[in-house]
């Protein structure tokens, strides 16, 4: 890997404002890990494959591993923006024991979401603007039931996406992410209904979670987003 490269990578990761730095439990180290992801863009970056053109006003996620991280750099957008907009204004009736724990899954979602837009340097999406018009911020239920909705979504999609990952590299990352998103998921299924954080609504007969496409995730995510998404690119399964 080109050592310029490197050195950006990880002087981009360093660079995160200290206010959005995780504050409370630390799952990644920027620097290490936005190297390793930059060597792996520095690879993909000989790929002359051809690309289909997007359609007109929509934001085309790219193709190959470049395309899956960004796919998944959305979703961390996503997710970041929801649980900021609930520590800014705390639903009705929130215990402290409550906020401290949406406030940690916050700033685990800031965490990813600065990661990869600071690996992914030039070839990520552009910031995304998001639409929470259908959710009540004052409402216990109303966050909660779309926090469960993200956290489910979320692991489906890395969980469906890793079959589509050729670098081993990508494929540690995301193992390394779900495994947090999949702990923020039972701890809101709880918070919900005690005890249904592995249910049958989550895990299958086999006791796996489940994995959902892209073209999938990115139908569910749509209502919430104001940018319009595209996937024509992404790897095929």
């Amino acid at each position: 890997m080109d050592t310029k490269l490197e050195k950006t990578a990880t002087a981009m990761a360093l660079q995160v404002p200290d206010a959005e730095r995780v504050n409370r439990r630390k799952f990644l180290s920027y620097a290490g890990m936005a190297a390793a992801t930059a060597a792996a863009l520095y690879a993909c970056k000989k790929d002359d494959n051809k690309m289909e053109t997007a359609p007109a006003g929509s934001i085309d996620l790219g193709k190959g591993d470049i395309g899956i991280l960004n796919y998944a750099y959305a979703l961390e957008q996503l997710e970041a923006a929801f649980y900021t907009a609930v520590i800014a204004s705390p639903y009705s009736g929130i215990t402290m024991a409550e906020q401290a724990l949406l406030t940690d899954i916050r700033d685990h979602e800031v965490a990813h979401r600065n990661f990869f837009k600071a690996a992914l340097g030039t070839s990520a999406i552009a910031n995304l603007e998001v639409n929470f018009s259908a959710v009540n911020f004052g409402s216990r239920d109303s966050v909660l039931a779309t926090a469960k909705a993200f956290e489910d979504l979320g692991v489906a999609a890395y969980n469906g996406a890793g079959k589509l990952i050729v670098d081993g590299n990508y494929l540690l990352l995301a193992g390394k992410i779900v495994s947090v998103e999949a702990r923020h998921a039972a701890l809101i299924r709880d918070l919900i209904s005690n005890g249904s954080f592995a249910d049958n609504t989550a895990i299958n007969a086999d006791g796996l979670d489940l994995a959902k496409a892209p073209s999938e995730v990115l139908t569910a995510a749509k209502p919430f987003l104001k940018s319009v998404l595209w996937g024509g690119n992404l790897p095929k399964q």
